[in-house]
């Protein structure tokens, strides 16, 4: 097994993970400010993937969709929030729960009725097709490498954000105690809809940047929602260094253990009965990984605000 073969799969296990930031970044700070319980948040995923996709085909421009992705994405979580999810914040978890799984159906139909049921496919930028020399002679997408730049640059502005700047400030008071603010003049309802809007950008950006690589079709993001969901626990709900660090660790474990559990069954085991049971075992293998972190630290990772 060359190294070259070993730096792709770990590769691509950042990618992987950096896109699993994108989707659970919002997340986690929707349910660190809000304590909202917001299923449909990979049905945004979705909007920011078909956003994209029709702009960049009306238009022929990549970069277009791409900021359609964000409006697209954004406008209809701030709908979202101010329609249904603000009428939630007092209720319990159930019914957010049950809520939120009626906007997945909802966006899932209307999507569908306003694109059809065929997938939409989106072109990778020439500036992005090629691809650059790893260690070793192999070769890795440009495009996955810009991926990776993507979710650096987004996870440095929200640090930015959250740690030096007045709304910043204002979130993670909202965090610690919501009441309080509220008292000193922050109009809670205007934060909570620009926050919820944010989240709903960084999983259309997602999205867009996805659905470059397969498929743009209905209900892709209910997949990935169980993913960040795994991310946010792992990295500690409400942090957003958790939220990188849970994400690129899910991404590697995944990733690596789909690629080498089989090659290290093959040891002991025929390559059929390998391959099935290291596919099987990979599958679990985050799970597992999250189970052991929780019985250690059952925070997670990081604290709020971490």
């Amino acid at each position: 097994m060359s190294s070259a073969l070993i730096i792709e799969q770990v590769l691509n296990g950042i990618q992987l993970g950096v896109t699993l930031f994108l989707m659970a970044a919002g997340l986690t700070l929707i349910f660190g400010v809000m304590g909202l319980i917001n299923l449909a948040h990979g049905s945004l995923y979705m909007v920011g993937a078909f956003a994209c996709a029709v702009v960049a085909a009306a238009t022929g421009s990549f970069w277009l969709g791409l900021a359609a992705s964000l409006a697209a994405a954004a406008a209809a979580g701030a709908v979202m929030e101010i329609l249904v999810i603000r009428r939630l914040y007092a209720r319990d978890h159930l019914d957010q729960v049950l809520a939120t799984f009626a906007l997945i159906l909802i966006f899932s139909e209307a999507t569908r009725w306003l694109f059809g049921s065929f997938p939409l496919y989106l072109n990778i930028p020439s500036a992005l097709s090629g691809a650059v020399h790893l260690p070793g002679g192999a070769q890795y997408s440009l495009y996955r490498l810009a991926i990776i730049g993507v979710g650096i640059v987004v996870a440095a502005g929200l640090y930015l954000l959250i740690s030096h700047t007045r709304l910043g400030m204002r979130i993670r008071a909202g965090e610690s105690d919501r009441e309080m603010i509220g008292a000193l003049g922050v109009d809670i309802r205007t934060l909570y809809t620009i926050v919820f809007a944010l989240g709903a950008a960084l999983a259309g950006l997602a999205g867009a940047l996805v659905g470059a690589q397969q498929s743009v079709q209905v209900g892709m993001g209910e997949p990935v929602l169980i993913l960040a969901f795994v991310v946010i626990v792992i990295g500690g709900i409400g942090s957003i260094k958790g939220a990188l660090i849970g994400a690129v660790l899910v991404g590697v474990v995944d990733t690596l253990g789909r690629f080498l559990l089989p090659v290290l069954l093959e040891v002991f085991l025929p390559p059929s009965q390998a391959a099935s049971i290291g596919a099987a075992v990979a599958s679990m293998l985050i799970y597992i990984v999250m189970a052991l972190i929780l019985a250690v630290r059952p925070q997670g990772l990081f604290a709020a605000n971490a």
